[in-house]
């Protein structure tokens, strides 16, 4: 199967399982491998044979932003759903969730979820 991949895409939510993270927000980064045919639109140069990564964007950003989540797993959950659900021609689809500054006093860069849904 052929791949479409986002890479590092940026966001600003309110997820967290404090209150405190949930009222401020932070950046939250997210991934994206889609798997689906792109032959059709290889072959035809037409954006209507394939997804369009400007509206997947869009799409993601309106879920990472507008809703709130206590755990990254939840939100990653939702966009891989929402994107299984809003476009059928992706067979499968991997989401990379990582958040940069989790609330602990250590220095790292971050903690990512990686989940991997596809059609039943």
């Amino acid at each position: 199967m052929d791949k479409m991949k986002l890479h590092r895409m940026e966001y600003y939510g309110f997820h967290g399982v404090y209150e405190e993270e949930r009222r401020l927000g932070q950046r939250y980064y997210v991934d994206l491998e889609l798997e689906l045919d792109l032959q059709p639109a290889g072959a035809s140069d037409d954006l209507e044979q394939t997804v369009n990564y400007a509206e997947v964007h869009a799409l993601v950003k309106k879920m990472v932003e507008t809703t709130s989540f206590k755990l990254i797993e939840a939100l990653a959950e939702h966009i891989a759903s929402g994107l299984l659900g809003t476009y059928t021609v992706i067979s499968a689809v991997t989401v990379q969730v990582t958040k940069p500054h989790p609330p602990f006093d250590i220095h790292f860069q971050g903690v990512t979820v990686e989940l991997r849904r596809s059609r039943k």
